[in-house]
């Protein structure tokens, strides 16, 4: 049964997900639930390390699990968004969008497979993008969303720079975590949450 907690606690982000379906963004419900989820998100690799079961199929889980959970957010706050962030934020937006992407294409077809860094900076940048509902009502809410897209921006060069340097033949197959402080390093080919 403790090897799968951590599954369980993955799980709660998608059942949290679908339930938000049906919740009015920005209110109380939809706050405790979307903090539930992040909860998740945050502790569930750490429980799957810490009880060492850790799996290909958590991996997995994980990834389908934060897909689920930000397209739901998309499909919800898209629309209150669309309404609060200025055009030039949004045309930073795309085009940090479409630079992510050229860094996902890029590792891809240096390392033959899917390839995306967790590196301190893409943390902190998933923390921020976790943040922005609860800035939504507040009168700084434009100059946080400049700092998640600043931050999203130095993630993606950073994470370019990395995978430009490694040597295709040391990449490790799926999502890699940057360990300590060598970001060159990668997670020896363990499964992340």
């Amino acid at each position: 049964m403790r090897k799968y907690i951590a599954d369980i606690i993955t799980s709660l982000r998608i059942f949290g997900a679908v339930a938000l379906l049906f919740i009015r963004p920005l209110t109380l419900p939809f706050y405790i639930v979307y903090t539930v989820c992040g909860v998740s998100d945050a502790i569930d690799g750490f429980v799957a390390r810490r009880l060492h079961a850790e799996s290909r199929l958590g991996g997995v889980l994980d990834s389908i699990s934060d897909l689920t959970f930000y397209a739901v957010m998309l499909i919800r706050l898209m629309p209150i968004l669309m309404s609060l962030v200025p055009g030039w934020l949004w045309t930073l937006v795309i085009i940090l969008i479409s630079a992510r992407t050229c860094v996902y294409l890029f590792a891809a077809f240096k390392f033959k497979q899917f390839s995306s860094l967790h590196t301190v900076l893409n943390k902190v940048t998933g923390v921020l993008v976790f943040g922005i509902p609860y800035f939504i009502k507040t009168p700084f809410f434009t100059a946080y969303t400049c700092l998640v897209v600043a931050a999203g921006f130095a993630g993606t060069v950073h994470e370019m720079i990395l995978h430009i340097r490694k040597p295709a033949a040391e990449e490790e197959p799926g999502v890699q975590e940057e360990e300590h402080s060598d970001p060159e390093k990668g997670n020896g080919g363990q499964p992340n949450r």
